[in-house]
Parts: C-alpha cells; structure tokens; sequence
C-alpha cells in the first residue's frame, strides 16, 4: 500500500493485470526545461521513469492501464500549475498509448491516496483545509 497526498501534484498510478505488478508517481511541476538534474518531480521524467521501470520488471506497455488523480487549483491564482499537471499526465500517457480507466483531476480541493499496487486498486479521499 502507497499512500500519498496531492494538492496541484499529479500522480500517476500503472498497473499491470497480466503481471500483478503496479507503480506510481507523485510529481510537482510539469516539465523539466533540461536545467539542474532530470528529477521525477517533474511530469515527463516521472511518468517516463515509472513506465520504464515497470517495464523492467517484467510489464509490457500494451497491459499498462493508468489511473491519474491531482492538479487541484488550491491557491487561486492564475499560474495554473495543476492543470498544466493535469495535461501533461494526459499527453505523455497518450503518446505511450497507455490508457487511462479512472481519474480524478482538478478542482479546488486536495486529495489523499491509498494505492495497493499488487491489486491496482486505488481510495481517494478530498481533503479540505484545517482552519487552525
């Protein structure tokens, strides 16, 4: 069980029936511009890692199912980190031809995860903020 907790992140959840085998991500920004070190905090690398390293373990692409949660628009303004999150997670899976069965992207509130990567199945919870 992998338990994470997004606001703007996105996380992409793979998992593979054939094998039993899953992965997930959990990134901050959506693209790595080639400065500083190539770091899974960024969309492209993440989701490019996660699917090699499956890969590696023994999945092939064509069994891959994706399940992506994420980019919430928590802060209001109008920079949009979430919902460039949220498209670049929908692009680079579709340019590896992965499908995506379930997702819950956007809006205002965060999320919590509870992923089981050896059924593929995910809870999610929204989590509002504590006024303290």
């Amino acid at each position: 069980m992998v338990t994470t907790v997004l606001g703007s992140c996105v996380a992409v959840c793979l998992f593979d029936e054939t094998t039993g085998i899953g992965g997930i991500n959990h990134y901050m920004l959506p693209f790595w511009n080639g400065s500083e070190l190539a770091s899974p905090k960024y969309g492209n690398i993440a989701i490019e890692s996660l699917t090699k390293k499956m890969e590696q373990l023994g999945c092939k692409r064509e069994n891959l199912v994706a399940k992506v949660f994420g980019g919430a628009n928590q802060l209001d303004h109008s920079m949009g980190v979430g919902q460039r999150n949220i498209k670049v997670a929908e692009e680079i899976l579709g340019e590896l031809k992965i499908k995506i069965v379930a997702k819950s992207l956007g809006g205002h509130k965060g999320r919590k995860l509870n992923y089981n990567t050896s059924t593929g199945e995910v809870l999610m919870k929204y989590i509002t903020k504590q006024s303290g």
